[in-house]
Order: structure tokens, then C-alpha cells, then sequence
């Protein structure tokens, strides 16, 4: 497990390295998979997920979830997730 960070608006968020996200149906959740097993994302974990994708900013991510659940102040939910997906190793910070 890695520390926690603070992420700026620029900052581009990417899957870490073992880690494969995906729909599955079996749960009936998005999952991320790794060698030695899986974690079953919430929904709303789920749809951030989506949107980690090794090119788009925290900003974006933030935007984008404000258009598909318009009306609610998305930002401290997004960002706090964020946080505890990287303090647990499931995303990085994309270099370069």
C-alpha cells in the first residue's frame, strides 16, 4: 500500500501497474482485477473509475461526473475516493 497524495486539477490518473478494471456481470459491478484477486467497486466508485484513464486530469474526471449526475457537488467525494483508490495502490499518478 502507498501513501495517500494530495491531486491538483492537472494531475493525470492511470490504473496501476496488475490492475485490470472492468464490468462484471457475475457481480453485477465494476471490479478491479489483480493477480491475486479482485476488488468489487460501489457504483459511484465504479463510475469514477470509468474515467481513470491515463489521460484525463482530476479536473476532468470531475467535469465529466458533473454532466452525467448534473445538480450535485461532486468535487470532495471524487477527490476523497481518489485519495483512498491511491493510498491502496489501485491507481498512479501518470508520469510524463
Amino acid at each position: 500500500m502507498t501513501e495517500a497524495v494530495k491531486f491538483s486539477d492537472d494531475t493525470v490518473l492511470d490504473l496501476a501497474r496488475y490492475f485490470r478494471f472492468q464490468w462484471e456481470p457475475v457481480q453485477e459491478a465494476h471490479v478491479l482485477l489483480y493477480p491475486e484477486g479482485m476488488v468489487k467497486l460501489s457504483g459511484s466508485a465504479g463510475e469514477i473509475m470509468k474515467r481513470v484513464n491515463g489521460s484525463a486530469t482530476v479536473k476532468s474526471i470531475i467535469e465529466d461526473l458533473g454532466k452525467t449526475f448534473p445538480g450535485i457537488d461532486l468535487r470532495n467525494d471524487v477527490m476523497g475516493f481518489l485519495e483512498v483508490a491511491h493510498g491502496n495502490g489501485w491507481i498512479r499518478v501518470k508520469q510524463g
